[in-house]
């Protein structure tokens, strides 16, 4: 069976029961097609798409200046991208995106994107005098720098720790009583993971099936057929009355899980452009109709991203007012031959071409649906690449990196944050004069930018401190990109 873990059996259940109530009630089309209640004004959602691997966050935005864009070629070597190809970010503006992020020019003089430059995971705030001065199990540091695994979990976590049982998405809905947990296409995550279960995790391809193999309610349609009389047996066995706690949760957990599969089941299955689509589904399909062969989509991250927006669409109608939903696309461990046939051709701009497209595919469907202010996009990824080009022409493991927030509520046409001063060995690097890579100690931490995104989705003070209990070594909570 393909189906969600639970995050809070009491919430769950309720949540299942109304999506059932409402879904039984209005059926597919009567939900997708009907006017927007007044409730989808009040509802909000974070997006985070992760970039698995590890961003070269430093050839996705660029200086753009004489003397910025220098600096950057003359260390960049190969790997440099022609001034004159880069993508302005806004006027009087330095910096500029890699020309492969071409699809995201509308969202840009839209003023619906910004960078957010040397983010990190910290334990502290952190000069170049304390780097060189921590020591192991001193708390200065986080854990297992450079590491693909721990710096992962330390980033989705909003962590300085790698062994670290919730995510920053999880103890969000938890904290702020959210009516579903983290919804993922991505699977069952660090990110959505909280004291009280983990996310709902849904297929990441439009059309796969959801619910359990053979039962689910469009296979019993004769009450007499085997499948109605399995169906109606395992019914019976999880409403039957358990003597262990342990058990009774499990009954209610997969009765749980069957209510809100066949709820969700009809949304998943929806295909682009197939027979029958409802006005919005094809507000949807118009948005991402360059990624659309037939009825599929071209890209990993355009197929999840698509999901996204016909469940957006779905918790809106119903009234909803928060969500977090939790993406990924993987292949950014750009170590060797990340460009080929030219510095703004390659491995790497590949990569950021898919997360371009898909990215302005799903603002646009945002828009088509009135919702465009309401839906706010991140990336993260495991850590920033180093400065330095390595022996195979590619990138290695660092630190601080530039990363990017998109949607209606962004204040674009400014960066935030910090960018880091790109001399080797300078105050910035961890590395010294004649030993040095390019690695930038973070000048903001995930927890800051965690903070401002869960500011706009409607944390207090208050519940941040709780959310993210490592914020109060910043003086700095809002890093104002929203």
């Amino acid at each position: 069976m393909n189906h969600p873990t639970v995050f809070s059996r009491r919430a769950f259940l309720r949540r299942a029961a109304i999506l059932g109530g409402t879904i039984g009630g209005l059926g597919t089309l009567g939900l997708f097609a009907g006017s927007r209640p007044a409730q989808a004004a009040q509802y909000q959602a974070l997006v985070c798409i992760y970039l698995s691997g590890g961003n070269d966050g430093l050839n996705m935005v660029v200086p753009s200046d004489a003397a910025g864009y220098a600096k950057y070629a003359a260390v960049r070597k190969t790997l440099a991208l022609p001034q004159s190809a880069l993508i302005a970010l806004g006027s009087g503006l330095n910096f500029g995106l890699h020309p492969a992020m071409s699809a995201l020019q509308g969202v840009v003089t839209a003023g619906h994107l910004a960078p957010v430059f040397n983010l990190g995971t910290l334990a502290v705030p952190l000069t170049k005098a304390d780097y060189l001065a921590a020591r192991p199990g001193d708390g200065r540091l986080p854990d297992s720098l450079y590491s693909h695994s721990d710096q992962a979990i330390e980033w989705q976590a909003a962590s300085s720790h790698s062994i670290v049982s919730t995510g920053w998405g999880g103890r969000a809905v938890d904290t702020l009583s959210l009516g579903t947990p983290v919804v993922s296409v991505a699977g069952n995550g660090q990110f959505g993971l909280s004291a009280k279960g983990s996310p709902l995790v849904l297929p990441a391809t439009p059309g796969n099936s959801f619910g359990l193999s053979g039962l689910s309610s469009k296979d019993v349609t004769n009450a007499s057929s085997p499948a109605a009389t399995r169906k109606a047996a395992l019914d019976a066995l999880y409403a039957e009355a358990q003597t262990q706690t342990l058990a009774t949760a499990y009954a209610s957990e997969q009765t749980a899980a069957v209510a809100i599969s066949e709820s969700l089941a009809p949304y998943i299955a929806m295909k682009p452009d197939s027979t029958g689509n409802t006005a919005a589904t094809a507000a949807i399909d118009t948005a991402f109709k360059s990624l659309i062969t037939g009825t599929s989509l071209s890209t990993g991250l355009a197929r999840q991203l698509y999901q996204i927006a016909k469940l957006i669409n779905v918790y809106a109608t119903l009234g909803s007012t928060q969500q977090i939903y939790f993406a990924e696309m993987g292949g950014f461990d750009t170590h060797a031959d990340q460009v080929s046939g030219g510095p703004a051709s390659g491995n790497h701009a590949n990569l950021l071409k898919e997360l371009a497209d898909a990215m302005a595919a799903f603002q646009a469907a945002m828009n088509n649906l009135s919702l465009g202010g309401q839906v706010t996009v991140f990336t993260e990824s495991d850590f920033g690449r180093t400065f330095a080009i390595n022996q195979t022409s590619g990138t290695d493991h660092a630190w601080g990196n530039t990363h990017l927030v998109m949607g209606g509520a962004v204040k674009g046409g400014a960066t935030y944050g910090s960018f880091p001063d790109l001399t080797l060995g300078g105050p910035d690097d961890v590395g010294t004069t004649g030993n040095s890579q390019g690695r930038w100690i973070p000048t903001s931490s995930v927890d800051q930018y965690a903070a401002t995104l869960l500011a706009w989705l409607g944390a207090s003070s208050p519940q941040l401190d709780q959310i993210l209990p490592n914020l109060a070594q910043y003086g700095t909570r809002n890093l104002g990109f929203v």
